[in-house]
């Protein structure tokens, strides 16, 4: 079976089933692998690897069915799926039935891949041009410098310190890993500036 390419030119297998289970474990033995190297290149590469298994979920339609099902009114878009006890990555579902448009963020000290399972989001990344001192607080100030939209498959990788933006204008499921539960992390304050 040849893998096909996603808009954004990661590779997608194609006709492959995956269960969570499977994913958990296909995370877990990249992140073994990587262990305590703190090399940025090193953690990349893995993170390349992780988001193949990311791509593959995301095209699973079952996958899709059993973990990224509607929400009830007043639950969370998301919805944390598996939290490995030892390398304290976590697999996440978001589902979003209305529109959102989120800030410019980062994940803190860790880092996220971001999968598109359905529905499109115009992703943009941010570039920090200033720090300044708020309340005694450092804020970073930003600029726009891309934006692309993300298809089903499609899987973005958010290192440490990479700040990004969503915005969905109609319903989307996404698959989103985390380096750590992003639930107990402080993200840096960040403000976007105009052009």
């Amino acid at each position: 079976m040849s893998p096909s390419m996603s808009q954004n030119g990661n590779i997608n297998p194609t006709n492959n089933a995956i269960s969570l289970k499977q994913l958990a474990t296909l995370v877990a033995a990249e992140l073994a692998e990587l262990g305590d190297n703190t090399d940025p290149v090193a953690r990349k590469k893995v993170l390349q690897a992780i988001s193949q298994h990311v791509s593959t979920a995301c095209l699973d339609d079952g996958f899709v069915a059993r973990h990224l099902s509607a929400r009830a009114e007043g639950q969370s878009v998301r919805e944390v799926l598996h939290e490995d006890s030892e390398l304290g990555f976590c697999i996440c579902g978001h589902v979003y039935a209305d529109a959102a448009h989120g800030n410019a963020h980062d994940h803190g000290p860790s880092w996220a891949i971001y999968g598109q399972a359905e529905g499109e989001t115009v992703m943009s990344d941010w570039k920090v041009e200033n720090t300044k001192t708020d309340n005694g607080q450092s804020v970073k100030l930003v600029k726009k410098v891309d934006t692309y939209k993300m298809m089903r498959g499609d899987v973005h990788v958010y290192d440490i310190g990479d700040i990004h933006s969503p915005s969905r204008d109609l319903p989307v499921k996404l698959i989103r890993v985390e380096g750590e539960n992003l639930d107990h992390i402080e993200r840096s304050k960040i403000k976007q500036i105009d052009d």
